[in-house]
């Protein structure tokens, strides 16, 4: 039999009667849920934006996540191996040491604070009916102990672990699409930000042992396969307590490397982000643009100053043509345009400033135009007609909007844009 905290079939008989209600409690979560590892596209939540349907003008500002693939893999975080001897049996404490760590992150954030990550995490744990993290955190990268009761002598593996939850998402924007009949409607579109995403259910703890019978892509069989069964250290004599494993050391060694890896490439991806490359020159259109509050007086005005952002004012003779925009190296996929937006008045490319990226609400501002997605932006069109635009930044994957109407206010970045409508602006030529 396998050693599992649980009052389910897999441990009975096997649990003393001093076992804690929590510590019962949390191993029969432990078992309810589904522990295979598997790809799959979701079926889609009724309850949820889908891609076809009517959205409205103050829909150009904003998006929602939907979920391109899961994959849900046990992981064990923590494991030791361990002798138990006939006179040893009975509650011990075994110091683990780390297998591995997993960091809940969705695209380029780490830290889980705007709504879209959270959206996304949610719509993930719904989809697959388990209880995943959906704010940022870690499992421990320190070495933690496990309590447990060994009722028969043997070569154990003791561990804690998890399922390790990912996949890709995708962003639905609002947007103009033509119908089949010629004439236009707003709908919700897939846009183009995608990414991918980590996150992992409720950590568990338990023994188990190479002859256990265990369920097939458990937490349990996963720690089981770190034991070295079948090898000298399984089946000779120990004294009582921690013995090698090198199936587990050498798990060890592939998830570092497989870490540091992944580190090296969002450092380096961070810094071709704070280090665009000068553009040559910039083909513009020939028009310029207010980007205004529709209906409203103030508009988007360019900062005179290199540590100012972009806000709204409200255009007079003193502008000097800060509130001038022209769309800059346009292209145009699926009714989708991309551009950068370089301003008249002090000759920058708007952009959000690279070392605050990653974080909800930063400030867009202008710089010097260069190669770099952080100045590139899609722009979701109302139908022809109509001047009203939504604007994404292509690097973070945010929406643009303001917090309140007012002269003065800063110009910022909402994950999943401002669900009041204020993400939606007005495109109108000078």
């Amino acid at each position: 039999m396998s050693h599992l905290r649980s009052s389910g079939r897999w441990a009975r008989g096997l649990i003393a009667l001093t076992v804690t209600a929590a510590s019962t409690l949390a191993a029969t979560a432990a078992v309810a849920g589904p522990a295979a590892a598997q790809d799959a596209t979701p079926a889609a939540n009724a309850g949820a934006v889908q891609a076809g349907q009517s959205c409205t003008a103050s829909d150009l500002g904003k998006r929602h996540p939907f979920i391109k693939s899961t994959e849900v893999a046990p992981t064990i975080t923590h494991f030791k191996g361990w002798y138990v001897t006939a006179g040893s049996t009975g509650y011990q404490n075994v110091t683990t040491s780390t297998q591995t760590t997993i960091s809940v992150s969705v695209g380029l954030n780490g830290q889980i604070k705007g709504d879209f990550a959270v959206q996304t995490l949610g719509t993930v744990g719904a989809m697959l009916g388990l209880n995943v993290q959906v704010n940022y955190s870690s499992t421990s990268s320190e070495s933690t102990s496990v309590s447990w009761n060994f009722n028969d002598p043997g070569y154990y593996g003791v561990y804690k672990g998890t399922k390790k939850v990912t996949g890709t998402y995708g962003s639905l924007n609002c947007n103009r699409v033509q119908q089949g009949n010629g004439s236009w409607a707003l709908k919700w579109i897939e846009g183009a930000d995608t990414g991918s995403y980590t996150t992992y259910t409720t950590l568990e703890e338990g023994a188990v042992r190479c002859e256990d019978k265990v369920p097939a892509n458990s937490i349990m069989r996963k720690a089981q396969g770190l034991l070295d069964c079948g090898s000298a250290t399984a089946t000779a004599k120990h004294p009582a307590g921690p013995v090698p494993s090198a199936k587990a050391d050498q798990a060890k060694r592939d998830a570092d490397n497989a870490a540091t890896a992944a580190k090296a490439a969002q450092s380096m991806k961070a810094t071709r982000a704070a280090r665009p490359v000068t553009r040559a020159a910039l083909d513009c259109q020939p028009g310029a643009y207010k980007i205004d509050v529709p209906g409203k007086v103030l508009n988007w005005s360019a900062p005179l100053l290199a540590n100012d952002g972009i806000r709204l004012r409200e255009s007079n003779w003193t502008s000097a043509h800060l509130d001038n925009w022209r769309l800059c190296n346009v292209t145009e996929n699926n009714g989708v345009i991309e551009a950068s937006l370089w301003n008249w008045g002090n000759g920058g490319c708007a952009t959000i400033p690279a070392d605050i990226a990653n974080l909800e609400q930063a400030y867009l501002t202008t710089a010097n135009c260069g190669e770099d997605d952080l100045q590139r932006f899609y722009v979701y069109r109302d139908v022809p007609g109509s001047s009203k635009i939504g604007l994404q930044n292509k690097y973070t994957g945010s929406m643009l909007g303001h917090d309140r109407y007012a002269d003065g206010e800063l110009i910022r970045q909402f994950s999943s844009g401002r669900q009041d409508g204020t993400g939606t602006y007005t495109l109108t030529g000078v």
